[in-house]
């Protein structure tokens, strides 16, 4: 048997859509997207086990941004460049059968997954990860994770709160726990 790991699966098309989409209105520049390092190193002291990036990356123009796939691989990361046609959401299908493949796999190669998405489209398969004894969390950022995900009862672990992963704040507004209200945040 060999040594339980964890593999971080990042949606990279909806983390950037979500960050451009719902908070700042226009393509996010390189600053204002996720340290992925930061991601890797925070699920390794998370779980206390090895970790291993894959990157999902939309490939389906036959184009690849070589310097952001040279970045993932000093990173560790290995990144997943699929194509396919326009009418398919190569990303998502790539992470499901991902997802579906970890689900399969033996008890001599015990694996857990930290998902980096929002979308719920994952959500058949991080139940039958979880039904198959698979530790299953999510990353990203709490107020946009899809119910059908959170829905699940999976740990919910924030890009920006708990993991640190950017260099400055987000424009967000969400809830605020009492206990964690601070007004002099507010009174800058």
């Amino acid at each position: 048997m060999t040594e339980r790991r964890t593999f971080v699966i990042v949606d990279g098309e909806n983390i950037d859509a979500t960050l451009g989409n719902s908070l700042l209105g226009r393509r996010p520049t390189p600053e204002e997207r996720p340290r992925w390092e930061r991601v890797t190193t925070y699920a390794e002291r998370l779980w206390g086990q090895p970790t291993q990036g894959l990157f999902f990356l939309n490939a389906s123009s036959g184009q690849l941004h070589t310097p952001f796939v040279q970045a993932l691989l000093a990173m560790g990361y290995r990144p997943v460049p699929l194509s396919g046609g326009h009418d398919v959401k190569v990303v998502d299908v790539g992470i499901q059968r991902t997802l579906e493949a970890i689900a399969q796999r033996g008890d001599d190669d015990p694996v857990d997954v930290l998902l980096c998405s929002h979308d719920g489209d994952f959500a058949p398969q991080a139940g039958a990860l979880l039904d198959a004894g698979h530790r299953v969390g999510l990353l990203g950022l709490r107020e946009f994770m899809s119910t059908a995900l959170t829905g699940l009862g999976l740990e919910v672990h924030d890009l920006e709160d708990d993991v640190a992963a950017f260099l400055s704040p987000l424009p967000r507004v969400r809830i605020i726990p009492l206990e964690e209200f601070d007004p002099a945040y507010f009174l800058r």
